[in-house]
């Protein structure tokens, strides 16, 4: 890849996404680069600076740098809930790319890393960019009670919730809950995140804890990033408790079993889209900077 010496000669492609993705154009625009965009939903009067294209192909070609959605892959495919067929990450996708230019994903499945290696190309996956996480985490929590209120006959005080994963979404989901008075457990592997729980007044557990706990909750969440939420925890729970997943693809969440069960199980993605504007400009500052170091602009 020639050598990029400012943002105006950086042709940047962003492909998948929602509202979230309409921000991050916009960001990305202002910086004077070239911006070809597709799969997102397109406002009706366009995005200043960005060129909507026909197909995910025509996005990526010739691009450096490819933004895809933080809402993970999923079946070999991007994330794009606006489209009956989402792109699927193939060489139409990739191979049409700058040989040394950047990829960066929420999270980059086998099949993407292939390609990438493939084409010459690098993955920087930016999920757990611990900036970019706090910053977002807010607009998120809001979108989660959101989900429980829209999915409970009744109300978070007073009810029983444990909250699996105590990074910078599950801790701030846990005192947000506890302050409005619900009955939270804050369950974590991290002794040091257990304590900073417990230091805001939450009950805190290791996972060997949880399974105690599981015959009296009326929630459980998870933003774990693994397949925690088994049959054999979900069938402890009681008739009509609700279960959410907060977790990327594959989930925390077994759902062929929970559908087996007298429960209510969701995967709540992209809650991000509840505050587009402030969660795509949160993950744009991190893919901005990233964008910065790789390529000394």
């Amino acid at each position: 890849m020639a050598t990029i010496k400012s943002w105006n000669e950086l042709n940047l492609a962003i492909v998948g996404g929602d509202q979230r993705e309409q921000e991050i154009a916009r960001c990305a625009a202002a910086t004077g680069a070239v911006v070809r965009a597709f799969g997102f939903p397109w406002p009706e009067r366009g995005v200043a600076g960005v060129t909507r294209t026909r197909t995910a192909a025509e996005a990526t070609a010739n691009a450096a740098v490819a933004l895809f959605p933080i809402a993970g892959i999923k079946d070999g495919c991007l994330y794009a809930p606006g489209l009956a067929s989402p792109p699927r990450i193939d060489d139409d996708l990739i191979g049409g790319m700058t040989p040394g230019g950047h990829i960066f994903a929420g999270a980059a499945d086998a099949t993407l890393r292939r390609l990438a290696e493939t084409y010459s190309l690098s993955v920087q996956q930016y999920e757990h960019d611990a900036e970019a996480k706090l910053m977002r985490a807010p607009s998120i929590v809001e979108g989660v009670l959101a989900t429980l209120i829209a999915n409970t006959a009744f109300s978070i005080h007073g009810s029983t919730i444990a909250v699996l994963g105590q990074g910078a979404l599950g801790g701030l989901l846990a005192l947000t809950l506890h302050k409005l008075g619900a009955r939270v457990h804050a369950v974590a592997r991290d002794p040091v995140q257990r304590a900073q729980a417990s230091l805001h007044g939450v009950a805190a557990c290791d996972f060997d804890g949880l399974l105690t706990l599981v015959p009296h909750l009326d929630i459980l969440i998870s933003s774990v990033p693994s397949r925690i939420v088994d049959l054999d925890m979900m069938r402890q729970l009681r008739p009509g408790a609700l279960v959410v997943d907060l977790a990327s693809p594959p989930g925390s969440v077994d759902f062929d079993a929970a559908r087996t069960l007298p429960i209510k199980a969701i995967w709540a993605r992209g809650l991000g889209a509840r505050a587009p504007v402030t969660v795509g400009r949160a993950q744009w500052w991190a893919v901005r900077r990233r964008i910065s170091d790789l390529l000394g602009i």
